[in-house]
């Protein structure tokens, strides 16, 4: 008798599965579940990942376009849209005849069209250099300045605001400080790490090493506020971060330093999404796990340094834009990375229009709109259970 068969189709109680593999194996038809899966699946999840990215990609540049029109625009001297528009041509060579105040222009080219270019920069800086930290160091709630940039630049910039020295000294000062500590940060993280340095299993051992440093730096900064009192307002005016003493030359010392970090960060994202698996996994597949994290942590500090050196301390942009663009745009690097500068760059320009206008004539620093905004989104993301598999 063959039952076999006929106890699958009754419902009686079958034989194990391997019974009815060879009839599949044979081109019968089965269950759709044991079906092999369609060769379209995958190419159908490509094309819903770059439509995606593409959505994603178009409305980061469309705020940032729109934030750049309005911190043009708006100011204690509103201007409308088609006078900023001539007085943007009226700089260009091949611009036509135009009758436009002197005024406006000067207001446009000489004291909002620098600043919203520098925020920008220092946005997209910031953003990206937050988002990079968090790849390479596998930790989401790191940011620009978890390897001390934020007190070695404090530091840079205390001293020479304390010591009296020219104010044309204080970028190079907060610059020198923040990579000084990076590197001190690095080599004793690494150091630490023993046997793991070659290997690239030196993440936390880094991370204890910044706060390290950061707590040590921090000490001397503060002493040296308690002894030079009268100089308190100065200082804590440039650790809350602003862009009031925008200028181009400002923006000429930030873009060679933004250009060469956006070029390395985003030539490196696809091993940030090759390191999300684990560093032994990366490893086995051939990721120099040391490089990859040096040449990472080189660029973002360059760019973070210069940020802070022409802004001051700006906090929360490293940490909200790239947790904003994963939850609406997906965990990958591939999108993370320049989908972050992109919309770095628009949400400081926009916090900056917020610190200029909230309380006008006089400005609230920057560093208090982008905290503001900041402790709301935390509230958000313990709150957000997609938030919290991330955080995971």
């Amino acid at each position: 008798m063959t039952a076999g068969p006929r106890q699958v189709v009754t419902g009686k109680p079958a034989r194990p599965v391997p019974d009815a593999t060879p009839p599949l194996a044979s081109g019968a038809a089965g269950p759709p579940s044991s079906r092999s899966p369609s060769p379209a699946r995958p190419e159908a999840g490509e094309r819903v990942r770059r439509v995606r990215t593409g959505r994603a990609g178009a409305v980061a540049a469309s705020a940032l376009v729109v934030a750049m029109m309005a911190g043009v625009s708006v100011g204690p001297a509103g201007l409308p849209l088609s006078a900023v528009g001539q007085a943007l041509l009226v700089h260009l060579p091949w611009h036509p005849h135009l009758h436009v105040a002197s005024v406006d222009v000067v207001i446009v080219w000489q004291v909002r069209l620098p600043r919203v270019i520098l925020g920008a920069l220092v946005g997209a800086m910031l953003a990206g250099s937050g988002a990079a930290y968090q790849g390479v160091f596998r930790n989401p709630l790191a940011d620009p300045y978890l390897l001390g940039v934020a007190a070695g630049g404090g530091l840079g910039a205390t001293m020479i605001i304390v010591t009296g020295a020219p104010a044309a000294f204080l970028p190079p000062a907060a610059f020198a400080g923040a990579v000084i500590a990076v590197a001190l940060t690095y080599l004793l993280g690494t150091g630490a790490g023993g046997g793991a340095a070659r290997t690239g299993g030196n993440a936390a051992a880094i991370v204890l090493a910044g706060v390290a440093v950061g707590t040590l730096l921090t000490a001397i900064q503060t002493y040296l506020q308690q002894q030079h009192s009268q100089s308190l307002q100065e200082i804590y005016a440039w650790i809350l971060g602003g862009l009031s003493q925008s200028t181009w030359s400002g923006v000429a010392l930030i873009v060679p330093y933004a250009a060469v970090t956006a070029v390395v960060l985003l030539a490196h994202r696809r091993l940030l999404d090759v390191l999300r698996v684990g560093e032994t996994e990366a490893a086995s597949l051939g990721v120099d796990i040391t490089r990859l994290r040096l040449t990472v942590v080189a660029a973002a500090t360059l760019g973070t340094a210069a940020a802070v050196a022409v802004s001051g301390l700006i906090g929360f942009v490293g940490i909200i834009i790239p947790h904003a663009v994963r939850l609406t745009a997906g965990a990958s690097y591939r999108v993370v990375l320049p989908v972050s500068m992109i919309g770095g760059a628009a949400f400081l320009v926009l916090a900056d229009i917020a610190a200029r206008t909230v309380q006008a004539p006089a400005e609230v620093p920057i560093g208090v709109i982008t905290a503001a905004i900041g402790a709301p989104f935390f509230l958000f993301v313990l709150r957000s259970r997609r938030a919290r598999q991330d955080l995971a």
